[in-house]
């Protein structure tokens, strides 16, 4: 449906938008030139992701059924690839670099796992709308789509990028509860999750340990782990009611505030907005959010169903992961908050996602 584009295009539009103001006032007093470039970058990369939404809201998603094994692959070679090639930032090897694009893998592979997993608990015909999920053993329900979710899921993990793999892993319980695979399995699952975890404790990187640490009580580390954290709480209880206003933010604009254009912007932008700005900015990814379940809820094509909740689950884990990491109600795994954080890689993806969730809505109409 038109009403649908149009509506996520102006939301997604709107988020970016907040999303440059912020970037600008995280960067601008930046030393090097570097620094000067990045929210002109973030501009660009926004209109290339606008193209791609547009061009993606127009091919069908049912073409995403026979591409879904490709996708699948190309995102396990170019995880692979970065092993070989990838650049190393802050001391996480999770990028390969494209002259001075920076692509990172980790984003292609959450699109490419829901079209995967929407595809392998659906049947193609149109005609046939129930999911048979249901009638599923335990191997065909929960074993055989957790291995190949666990591929890219412990490339990912290895690179290392805890939080993008927890989002994968998320991703996958939900897509079983979404398929009516049977309960019982799942706790199955859970329970086979949950009761290594404290044996998983000597595998964790110290850094990985240190975030844990500092998120049950980050004053065990105030000056290095505990830091960012910290000062992102910091940055979101100074902001008040209304906030300090635009290019005013203290933590931001005097570098307390680690990746406040990256991982925290959300902190950068409830201290210069303020609570007010803050919810408003919650409310916008709730009508996002919000579009994507009413497009799963009325296609009645049991791919495009999964799709849309694939998808939609997608950005609602990574919001929620994201705003709860700069509250400090979830450790620091590295997630970027959808469309407003900087960099391109997450941006593409994000559109090539909406893209898909507005073709949905297109083409079910035809069926």
């Amino acid at each position: 449906m038109k009403n649908s584009f149009f509506i996520i295009l102006i939301i997604a539009f709107l988020i970016c938008l907040l999303g440059v103001l912020s970037i600008y006032s995280s960067t601008y007093q930046k030393e090097g030139g570097l620094w000067q470039t990045v929210f002109h970058r973030q501009i660009l990369w926004i209109i290339f992701g606008l193209l791609l939404f547009s061009i993606v809201s127009n091919i069908s998603y049912r073409r995403f059924w026979d591409w879904t094994y490709f996708l699948y692959i190309t995102a396990l070679f170019f995880l692979l690839l970065v092993f070989l090639l990838g650049a190393v930032r802050l001391g996480a090897q999770r990028w390969l670099k494209a002259g001075w694009f920076n692509f990172q893998p980790s984003e292609l592979a959450k699109l490419a796992m829901a079209i995967f997993l929407a595809r392998y608990f659906s049947r193609k015909s149109s005609d046939d709308i129930d999911l048979s999920c249901s009638k599923f053993g335990i191997f065909s329900a929960v074993i055989l789509p957790f291995f190949f979710t666990a591929l890219p899921l412990s490339l990912i993990i290895d690179q290392p990028d805890l939080g993008s793999g927890v989002l994968l892993l998320l991703l996958f319980i939900s897509m079983l509860y979404l398929t009516r695979v049977r309960l019982k399995y799942i706790i199955i699952l859970l329970a086979g999750i949950i009761l290594p975890l404290p044996f998983m404790w000597h595998f964790l990187r110290d850094y990985q340990k240190d975030r844990l640490l500092v998120f049950l009580n980050p004053n065990v580390d105030p000056l290095g782990a505990g830091y960012t954290v910290i000062q992102s709480k910091i940055a979101i209880g100074s902001g008040g009611l209304f906030g300090k206003g635009w290019l005013a933010g203290t933590q931001s604009q005097l570098h307390f505030l680690p990746e406040s254009h990256t991982d925290f912007i959300f902190a950068t932008f409830c201290e210069e907005w303020g609570f007010i700005g803050g919810a408003g900015l919650l409310f916008l990814y709730f009508l996002l959010i919000r579009q994507g379940f009413l497009i799963a809820q009325r296609t009645q094509d049991s791919f495009g169903k999964l799709l849309a909740f694939g998808i939609t689950l997608m950005l609602s884990i990574q919001v929620a992961v994201n705003v709860a990491m700069n509250l400090g109600l979830a450790p620091v795994v590295g997630i970027p908050l959808p469309l407003m954080s900087y960099g391109g890689s997450s941006l593409f993806i994000t559109f090539i996602a909406l893209g898909i969730l507005a073709n949905i809505d297109k083409t079910r109409a035809v069926f």
